[in-house]
């Protein structure tokens, strides 16, 4: 795939055919099984065009071009996109991609795969800018909900023992617009968004756009939802072989990203050591 996009970055491609190339890139693992017409039919375009695509990327025509994407598929672990976001639909097709039970060592090689491409996406200035824009904000909001919560609660967790006013938006009681309502330019918002999309989560980026406040947004791609608001991006796939995501390589990113914080913060033994006090007249650590 890595050749691939080298060889689409250095085509000459009409506005129609960079679209196609944004379609293939995003949806690989389906794309390669899709003939000319249903991604002609998928994208609103004319099946000519897909294969002019094909022919303008060196190859014969689509079906030549469609073998090099079964066989860089193929040389992949077994994966699921995360553009099939409904859970039934995502076991339907694992049901029929494959039937082995090496799937414990499929989920390993996975997780691994998405966690390799976190350094191909994303450039080490990219969590020093996200790092910087959270250190220097007056109050910082994390955003997330279901199953991207968890990434959350755990970045909540340990930016509160490096930084003062972290606060988490997805309380039962109240909406992220609640908590959102005294947000101005001088803070910050955290944003982890992973598929399906949240509408609440872009309605809350749009409040944070509009008052002016910094987004950091950690998602799966470039195209994703709230990329379009972000002042700082990390993305990394979710790609897995189940009806749910892999979160392993955004659990790395946010600890990545922390780690770069916690270079960036003084003051962190104190505030360790006060929490410790407390904590230990509790027992619970």
């Amino acid at each position: 795939m890595k050749e691939l996009r080298e060889t689409i970055h250095n085509a000459n491609l009409t506005k129609t055919q960079k679209m196609i190339a944004k379609y293939i890139l995003d949806n690989s693992s389906d794309a390669c099984f899709m003939t000319s017409t249903e991604i002609a039919l998928k994208l609103g375009v004319s099946e000519s065009s897909v294969i002019r695509f094909s022919r303008s990327l060196g190859f014969n025509g689509f079906m030549d071009f469609q073998k090099s994407l079964r066989k860089d598929y193929q040389d992949k672990v077994l994966s699921i996109s995360s553009s099939i976001t409904v859970p039934s639909q995502r076991v339907a097709k694992r049901a029929k991609l494959d039937n082995s039970a090496e799937y414990l060592n499929r989920h390993f090689k996975n997780a691994a795969k998405n966690l390799e491409s976190v350094f191909v996406n994303n450039t080490i200035t990219a969590f020093e800018e996200a790092a910087d824009l959270i250190v220097s904000a007056k109050r910082k909001y994390i955003v997330c909900s279901r199953g991207n919560s968890c990434l959350g609660d755990y970045f909540l967790l340990y930016l509160k023992h490096m930084v003062p006013n972290v606060e988490m938006t997805n309380a039962t009681s109240i909406s992220p617009i609640d908590h959102l309502c005294n947000i101005s330019k001088e803070d910050c918002v955290i944003m982890f968004s992973f598929p399906r999309y949240s509408s609440a989560d872009k309605l809350a980026a749009q409040m944070a756009d509009e008052a002016g406040a910094s987004i950091v947004v950690i998602t799966d791609k470039p195209s994703a939802l709230l990329t379009p608001y972000a002042d700082a991006l990390l993305t990394v796939p979710v790609n897995s072989n189940n009806f749910f995501n892999s979160m392993v390589a955004p659990q790395f990113v946010s600890e990545a990203l922390l780690d770069t914080i916690s270079h960036k913060v003084r003051g962190i033994e104190k505030r360790l050591k006060k929490i410790d006090k407390y904590l230990g007249e509790l027992g619970n650590y």
